[in-house]
């Protein structure tokens, strides 16, 4: 790597230089993410819902009068979340969701939204909707198409 200071090592404050390349571009994608879904966080502050929770609420309206398994949603998530029975338990008690063990298969357990969740999700689509445009709105067209694609050339590479 070269001497130079990178625009991520002074935001950091970090005084030596990375390792490597790859370390740069995984900590400046973690910083870059944070910094996302910190702006995501204050969005969802005032409606007193988690990054997490208005994911499964998101979820569960795309699922519509089927719902969706535990697992699947699970599954779904944008982040892994260990704890997605806890996850769902939060949001029953705050009755945005309605759990049912499936008649069929004793062992799994069907999920949907409640009148009150889907109410919650549809008020969050305008603030979302803006949270996001801002996110990105320092890139032009071009560049957010690219990325698009530098994004998914990453997560194919893992899967």
């Amino acid at each position: 790597m070269p001497d130079e200071t990178s625009t991520l090592q002074r935001e950091i404050q970090q005084r030596k230089p990375f390792r490597s390349r790859g370390q740069e571009l995984v900590v400046g994608l973690l910083r870059t993410a944070d910094l996302v879904r910190r702006a995501v966080d204050r969005t969802l502050a005032p409606y007193d819902i988690t990054p997490q929770q208005y994911n499964v609420l998101r979820i569960l309206r795309g699922a519509g009068e089927e719902g969706l398994p535990t697992l699947e949603i699970g599954g779904r998530m944008l982040e892994q979340a260990p704890g997605i029975t806890r996850l769902l338990d939060r949001l029953e008690a705050k009755g945005l969701v309605r759990r049912e063990r499936c008649p069929q298969d004793r062992r799994q357990v069907l999920c949907w939204l409640t009148p009150a969740g889907l109410s919650i999700v549809e008020r969050l689509d305008d603030p979302i909707d803006t949270a996001d445009r801002e996110a990105v709105a320092m890139l032009g067209e071009e560049d957010q198409e690219r990325l698009l694609r530098l994004l998914e050339a990453i997560r194919a590479g893992h899967r």
